[in-house]
C-alpha cells in the first residue's frame, strides 16, 4: 500500500481509513510537502500502530535543517515532530523498491535543493517533492506547494521537462492558490483535467479556476458520477474524487454532482 501525503480533517484521517482496511503496515509514504496540512495525520500512524515502511520525500535536508526551517513559525505540532525525526532514520527501500513492487505502478520525483546558492531554496513550498505517478497509459503529477520560483527552477532541468510530456491529470499546486500557478509549465504539456484539494475559499488566490480551465485540454474528462465533461474537479465542490486506471484508459467518480 502506497499513499500520498497525510493530511487529515474532521471527516477524514488516513489512520483510521488504513485501519478500516484491516492493515497495520503502510508499506510507502510520500510528503511532498513539509507542511501541517500534509502530514496532519503522522502522529495519527504511529499511534494507531501503523508501520510506515519506507518514506519518500525530498532527501537534500536533514531533519535539524528542517526542524529549524519549521520553527520559525512556531513550536513544532506532533506531526512535525514526527516528520523532521524520522528524516534521519527512514532510507528508502532498497529491498522492496517502488517501481518493482507495485504492480506496475511507478513514480519519478524532482525537487529543488536545500540551501543559499543559486537554483536552492530554503523554505518548505519551493523544496517540495514533485512526484509523477504513473500506470500504463495513464500519468499523474503531485507538486506538492511548489511555488513559481521552484517550478522555474525545475524547468531549468531537460529531464523535468521531458517527464511532463504526457501528463494526463494534475494535482494543482498550493491547493489551487495563485503563488503554485506558473504557466510556463503547460509549455510541456496539456493536461486533460486538474484536480484541486482545497477547503471553502477563504482567499482571492484560491479562486484560480478559470486559470486552469485554460490550459487544460478542451475536451476535458468525462465523471461518470454526472456524465459530464469537467475540466476541473475540487474537493471543496466534487467531495471525494476518485481515479479508476487501467492499462489504456482512466476514469473519475466524485461524491457530489458538482
Amino acid at each position: 500500500m502506497a499513499m500520498i501525503d497525510c493530511g487529515s480533517s474532521a471527516d477524514f484521517k488516513p489512520s483510521r481509513a488504513i485501519k478500516a482496511m484491516g492493515r497495520d503496515k503502510l508499506d510507502y509514504l510520500f510528503i511532498t510537502n513539509a507542511d501541517q496540512d500534509h502530514m496532519s495525520d503522522l502522529k495519527g500512524l504511529e499511534d494507531a500502530g501503523i508501520e510506515v515502511v519506507t518514506l519518500l520525500r525530498n532527501p537534500t535536508y536533514t531533519g535539524e535543517e528542517m526542524r529549524r526551517i519549521k520553527l520559525v513559525s512556531g513550536p513544532l505540532t506532533e506531526d512535525a515532530s514526527w516528520y523532521v525525526n524520522a528524516l534521519s532514520t527512514y532510507t528508502e527501500n532498497v529491498t522492496a523498491p517502488f517501481n518493482t513492487s507495485m504492480g506496475g505502478i511507478t513514480y519519478k520525483a524532482f525537487y529543488n535543493s536545500y540551501g543559499s546558492g543559486y537554483g536552492q531554496f530554503k523554505d518548505t513550498n519551493n523544496l517540495s517533492f514533485a512526484t509523477f505517478i504513473k500506470y500504463g497509459n495513464f500519468k499523474m503529477l503531485f507538486p506538492g506547494d511548489l511555488e513559481k520560483a521552484g517550478w522555474t527552477a525545475l524547468l531549468q532541468r531537460a529531464d523535468f521537462r521531458a517527464e511532463l510530456s504526457g501528463t494526463d491529470v494534475l494535482m494543482a499546486s498550493h491547493h489551487g492558490r495563485e503563488s503554485g500557478y506558473c504557466e510556463d509549465i503547460y509549455k510541456y504539456f496539456t493536461p486533460s483535467c486538474v484536480v484541486i484539494s482545497d477547503k471553502p475559499i477563504v482567499h482571492k488566490t484560491q479562486e484560480m479556476v478559470p486559470d486552469y480551465r485554460k490550459v487544460v485540454r478542451q475536451s476535458g474528462v468525462r465523471v461518470r458520477t454526472t456524465m459530464k465533461d469537467r475540466h476541473v474537479l475540487t474537493t471543496r465542490r466534487d467531495g471525494w474524487i476518485v481515479i479508476d486506471v487501467d492499462d489504456e484508459n482512466f476514469t473519475i467518480d466524485t461524491e457530489y454532482h458538482g
